[in-house]
């Protein structure tokens, strides 16, 4: 007799403070409503976090978690894939947001080839994945490529980040203080905080036109999942990129909704959601595996090693799998359509649930 693993009891899911149909999907209740019938529980790890352990709140960056969808920044992503976790890439984004390089007020620095021989600070914070390192690294190889530069025409200054509090104090502080610069920042609370600070911007890499110079944590950004989840349930992963692309084009109509939620998302007030995503970010939230993304991936995986950030490498294309996506889209299609969509698997019964019941670290 053939045992089929039960259906969990929660699914999880996990988003970065950013634009995501993650967050859309979450702020419209829609992923609840999905698998309720299920007798399903859908919870996100942010709103969960003082309910579970630090281990089980690590599992953002770690994905230690079967159970658990991840739309969040690569460096992370892609830590966790080099360091043996199975996670399979099922979708990528690509959504503008602000990326810049500021200067001390009256320096005068402006552009990229005005960064030759500058000190730039690159903060270092006691974690596991020091992903503000990696995105102020690749941040200013990008403004510095644009110019035909490399890292090595410019003196790189550790910043440590202990004792600052915020996401961008340390760098902003260093400059504050002539220890550097200029610092590299990005997204709402970035524009705040820049906007506090006094600071000028040197660059703004979201105008620099290759989009191989804004290649940076978010951009672009994977939603992933653990092979577990994908090999056991793959019906349910299907039916959660659905509830994303519907959330997608749900958000493609209404721009002063998303800049409420984002507002909520990222904890930035309506001047920072304006100075960080470009009019048109709404429409921009549907998940693909293009290979123009993928290559894009590709190029930051690379990076990222040569900086010592990845134990191993990463095949970005073998990690991508497509299926879940394809699938999800055409049962979008079907409910449009008012046909009825014939499921191309059958879930199968699983051993996880809440944080707390999973083996700690496995199949990292």
């Amino acid at each position: 007799m053939t045992t089929h693993p039960q259906l969990p009891d929660t699914l999880w899911f996990t988003r970065c403070p950013v634009p995501t149909a993650t967050g859309i999907a979450a702020d419209r209740n829609w992923l609840a409503d999905e698998f309720a019938p299920d007798g399903i529980a859908v919870r996100s790890l942010q709103d969960a976090a003082p309910d579970i352990d630090t281990a089980a709140r690590q599992t953002h960056y770690t994905h230690a978690l079967p159970g658990l969808f991840r739309e969040g920044g690569n460096v992370p992503a892609l830590w966790a894939r080099s360091g043996g976790e199975p996670t399979r890439l099922i979708g990528l984004t690509w959504i503008e947001e602000r990326q810049s390089v500021l200067v001390a007020p009256g320096s005068g620095i402006r552009g990229a080839a005005a960064l030759r021989g500058r000190r730039l600070a690159v903060p270092r914070h006691p974690i596991p994945i020091d992903f503000w390192r990696a995105m102020a690294l690749r941040g200013f190889e990008g403004a510095l490529a644009s110019a035909g530069l490399a890292l090595a025409d410019a003196v790189l200054v550790d910043v440590p980040a202990d004792g600052h509090t915020g996401q961008w104090a340390a760098g902003l502080d260093a400059l504050r203080r002539g220890a550097v610069d200029a610092v590299y920042v990005k997204g709402a609370l970035a524009v705040e905080a820049a906007r506090r600070a006094g600071a000028e911007v040197a660059v703004e890499l979201d105008a620099l036109p290759d989009r191989r110079h804004r290649v940076n944590n978010g951009t672009p950004r994977p939603i992933t999942v653990h092979q577990r989840l994908l090999d056991e349930h793959p019906d349910l992963v299907e039916r959660f990129l659905a509830v994303l692309l519907r959330a997608a084009d749900w958000a493609a109509d209404r721009p002063a909704e998303v800049a409420r939620i984002l507002g909520a998302e990222t904890g930035a007030g309506a001047e920072g959601v304006h100075g960080a995503y470009r009019p048109g970010t709404h429409r921009t939230l549907h998940p693909d595996l293009s290979p123009e993304r993928l290559d894009l991936l590709a190029r930051q995986e690379a990076a990222l090693r040569a900086h010592g950030f990845l134990p191993e490498p990463v095949d970005i294309r073998a990690w991508a799998d497509p299926e879940p996506l394809r699938r999800a889209r055409h049962r979008l299609a079907a409910a449009a359509a008012g046909t009825r969509h014939t499921p191309e698997s059958v879930s199968r019964p699983g051993r996880y649930g809440t944080p707390t019941t999973l083996p700690s670290g496995s199949d990292r």
